[in-house]
């Protein structure tokens, strides 16, 4: 890899980044460039829209100018054509279509996206395969080891209202996770304030702090085994690692979380066949302007999942 410099450059902003986050964006059109430099530069105000400070935050609209200080950007080689089968094997998990949505049931250990050492994730996959959809865009995010109901969307408009109904909470995220311990109540609200924090590794890691960010998750009982709980979590936000920091908050982790979790009950549960977090994107409800009745989409527990909760049952 060489490291090539840069002298400032102003992007126009065109309609495929119209409504987008500049952190994304900026992701988006800087190759090469760490995700940790994005949000430094964005920190110390040296990214400017229309001669103005922005926030990682900020949504752009077309026509606005963003302006990059000079760098020093990796020149990787093109990774080229994805491989056939990791696109046939992402075709696969197409749960629904039309001409606004995708859905997919994503597996886990499937990135979302491209970068950290990735060549590939899910959207790359998705472009390689459909080379027309010249719109194609992620909506929202699951982590890398999260299984379940991914949106997608294909036309600019199809975003916009999707990130809209987003930040009115009018999509309903529900989730099914299996925790560390064994609940006794039925249910628990848990309004924590989530703070994002990078470590000097790199790594972001989250936490809960009173400076933070409100976030909101409810939790129900689905079953109860020996040590350990079946729930449904229900996000009233969507911050980062949400569902992850509010079950470790609680004292009951997700089993096979690596981050937030128990190390001890992680390697009791690997011993069962737990070898990833178990937590799935269970479903997906929202409306839909014109249309009467709302969008429902339900992606099954993955079969591994499955045979754990049978083998507990035992």
């Amino acid at each position: 890899m060489t490291q090539k410099s840069t002298g400032v450059r102003y992007l126009t902003v065109d309609e495929r980044g119209d409504g987008q986050r500049i952190d994304n964006f900026l992701l988006r059109e800087l190759k090469g460039i760490p995700r940790a430099l994005v949000y430094r530069l964005l920190r110390r105000g040296e990214v400017r829209v229309n001669k103005g400070r922005a926030k990682a935050g900020r949504r752009l609209v077309a026509g606005d100018v963003v302006r990059v200080p000079p760098l020093r950007q990796a020149q990787r080689s093109e990774p080229g054509k994805p491989p056939d089968r990791l696109i046939e094997k992402v075709e696969e998990t197409v749960i629904y279509e039309d001409n606004l949505l995708l859905i997919l049931n994503k597996e886990s250990g499937l990135a979302v996206h491209g970068g950290s050492g990735l060549s590939f994730g899910v959207i790359e996959l998705l472009r390689a395969s459909r080379p027309r959809e010249k719109s194609l865009e992620l909506a929202h995010r699951l982590d890398r080891d999260t299984s379940g109901c991914l949106m997608l969307s294909k036309r600019r408009s199809a975003l916009r209202t999707l990130q809209q109904l987003q930040r009115e909470g009018r999509v309903q995220k529900r989730y099914l996770a299996l925790l560390h311990g064994r609940w006794e109540a039925n249910r628990a609200t848990v309004k924590a304030p989530l703070r994002k924090n990078t470590l000097r590794s790199g790594e972001r890691i989250v936490t809960v702090s009173q400076e933070g960010k409100p976030a909101h998750t409810e939790f129900r009982v689905v079953r109860r085994f020996e040590e350990a709980t079946l729930v449904e979590a229900v996000l009233k936000s969507g911050r980062t690692h949400q569902i992850r920091v509010h079950a470790a908050h609680l004292g009951t982790p997700i089993l096979g979380d690596t981050k937030y979790g128990d190390e001890a009950a992680n390697r009791a549960f690997r011993k069962l066949g737990l070898r990833r977090l178990f937590l799935h994107a269970a479903s997906l409800r929202f409306p839909w302007p014109e249309r009467d009745e709302p969008y429902r989409f339900e992606a099954p527990l993955p079969s591994e999942l499955d045979r754990l909760l049978e083998k507990l049952d035992d």
